[in-house]
């Protein structure tokens, strides 16, 4: 069963990718997505399926180490790619679990790089206790989690979803830790998780993001 605190969970694998692994993601996105630029800030521009193999591989070798914190992780879904220039960063937001009593469930998310700005750019969580980011739905065994399991707040995913951040999780106090997870170190975290990007300075972020979920893909 899906206990709360896998969907509150930030694990990261440093050998996610090798370098050669990195070197083969660059050429294929310089080749298949050149052309490509977010039009908004996270938008995500399906991976190709030669970078898709690279990092399902990657993931297989990945799951054991996610595992031990996240063990209802069976798999990933299908991975996107993002950039982000100078001036563009993710506003703190919050994925929320989607269909939570139907499989495929989203558990937590996973990112790694493959270039990192040079200034600016940074992964973070952000915590509290405070109750808003949460609804009043409590989940149970007959839905596939721990008994009392609460629900949070979601952003949906669209075109302008994160462009700010609402004023029901930018109010509350929080606590913000970033990390410094360079290219090809894999950082996983719950899908309860309130996260962000800082904006970029200088150089730009290249990165591959891809959803946890609790049944293994087909």
């Amino acid at each position: 069963m899906i206990h709360i605190s896998e969907t509150l969970m930030l694990q990261t694998v440093e050998e996610f990718l090798t370098e050669e692994e990195i070197s083969r993601l660059v050429k294929i996105m310089d080749s298949e997505a050149a052309w490509w630029r977010p039009r908004h800030q996270a938008e995500v521009l399906p991976a190709p399926a030669t970078a898709q193999e690279v990092l399902g591989e990657a993931t297989l070798r990945a799951l054991p180490a996610i595992r031990r914190s996240m063990p209802s992780i069976a798999g990933s879904g299908h991975w996107g790619y993002t950039e982000l220039a100078v001036g563009q960063g993710v506003p703190t937001h919050l994925d929320g679990i989607s269909s939570p009593r139907t499989p495929p469930r989203r558990i937590g998310r996973i990112g790694v790089t493959i270039a990192d700005a040079a200034e600016g750019g940074r992964f973070y969580i952000e915590t509290t206790s405070d109750s808003a980011p949460w609804t009043d739905t409590l989940l149970g065994a007959a839905d596939g989690y721990e008994p009392g399991t609460p629900m949070s707040r979601s952003l949906p995913h669209g075109p302008a979803a994160h462009e700010q951040t609402p004023q029901w999780l930018s109010a509350p106090r929080k606590s913000r830790w970033l990390t410094d997870a360079g290219p090809g170190v894999a950082v996983a975290y719950g899908a309860q998780v309130i996260h962000g990007v800082t904006p970029v300075l200088r150089g730009r972020v290249r990165k591959f993001v891809a959803d946890l979920v609790d049944t293994a893909a087909a």
